[in-house]
């Protein structure tokens, strides 16, 4: 006699449950994952609530580097990763670029952790 016949025999299925809802598809999990890598750093995400605070949703370089306590060109680096990820938009005024919220940007990031 065999081990394998003196194994009992369990039905796999009975621990196995449903999904009730479709899962996130590979395509969609790469992208949320290279947006969420965007925001995955404690002054990015102090810079998306600073930003969010300002009037119309919308600040300066200026306005930001002395509240994160962080030199100009750490702050734009960030900034410009943001903007890459499409959470803010830049424009251009004289010397100085002034970055905003683009408009549900964060939707899917909020969904993402209300169905969590």
């Amino acid at each position: 006699m065999s081990l394998m016949e003196l194994l009992p025999v369990r039905d796999v299925t009975a621990c196995c449950s449903p999904l009730t809802r479709e899962a996130i598809g590979e395509d969609n999990a790469s992208n949320l994952a290279s947006s969420l890598r965007a925001l995955a750093d404690p002054a990015r995400l102090r810079i998306i609530s600073m930003v969010a605070a300002h009037e119309d949703a919308e600040a300066c370089v200026c306005d930001l580097t002395e509240p994160l306590g962080l030199g100009q060109s750490t702050v734009s680096h960030h900034l410009r990763i943001l903007v890459e990820a499409g959470y803010l938009t830049r424009s251009k005024r004289g010397t100085w670029a002034y970055y905003k919220l683009v408009p549900g940007a964060l939707d899917g990031v909020a969904r993402l952790l209300v169905t969590v």
